[in-house]
């Protein structure tokens, strides 16, 4: 499955990126078997068959199969934060319990080092990806001191994306960090998008469009 991911054939990537997500981290669940696969995954990032396109569909991210590993590193980072540790630990599973969760924690300066290489990329979605990823990986004690580097590249770069998602993610770590979002534009009906066959290329206030908006900006 993970050799898969750099098939020559553009159909068995995109298999391979599924069973990645469906398989190894369905329902953004950590499994024993996430951590290899994440040692994996960062260490084929430099290989240039990464840089090959997978199948899209109007609700994916728009890149290349590294920008997609990159996002998938974040989102097996995400799931380990300090934040979803201190909500487990309110519901009695704090995640020092959880065998997989504490070696994916282990290997977070791994991880960053692997995604860090990319926050300057000539790609702009792999830019952004590397970017995204590092977010959740900061939560490291031995990382900490990355946050400065960082900073910047929320502004500038995700910031200042064209998806909501990646400006919702650095305007919600810069108010985390206590460092200032102003400035930023965050969501704009981010469930009419996700909820209906709008494209990216659509705005949200279609005229005469099913899910009744019909009026635009501020609504």
């Amino acid at each position: 499955m993970l050799v898969a991911l750099l098939d020559a054939d553009q159909t068995v990537r995109t298999k391979a990126l599924g069973n990645v997500h469906g398989i190894l981290h369905h329902q953004n669940t950590i499994y024993e078997a996430t951590v290899p696969t994440a040692l994996y995954v960062a260490a084929i990032l430099p290989d240039p068959r990464t840089t090959l396109p997978v199948d899209k569909n109007h609700r994916d991210f728009p890149g290349c199969m590294r920008a997609e590993l990159l996002a998938w590193i974040g989102s097996v980072a995400s799931e380990v934060t300090d934040a979803v540790d201190a909500m487990r630990r309110r519901h009695g599973f704090p995640l020092d319990d959880y065998p997989p969760a504490v070696a994916i924690r282990q290997i977070r300066p791994l991880l960053f080092s692997a995604a860090f290489a990319y926050v300057d990329d000539a790609d702009r979605h792999v830019r952004e990806a590397a970017i995204a990823a590092c977010i959740p990986l900061l939560d490291d004690a031995e990382l900490l001191p990355y946050r400065a580097t960082l900073v910047p590249l929320l502004r500038e770069v995700l910031g200042t994306s064209e998806l909501w998602q990646h400006r919702d993610r650095a305007i919600y770590a810069l108010d985390a960090w206590g460092e200032d979002s102003s400035g930023l534009k965050g969501r704009q009906n981010p469930f009419l998008f996700c909820d209906s066959d709008l494209t990216p290329e659509d705005p949200p206030w279609r005229a005469g469009s099913s899910e009744g908006w019909n009026e635009e900006p501020p609504f």
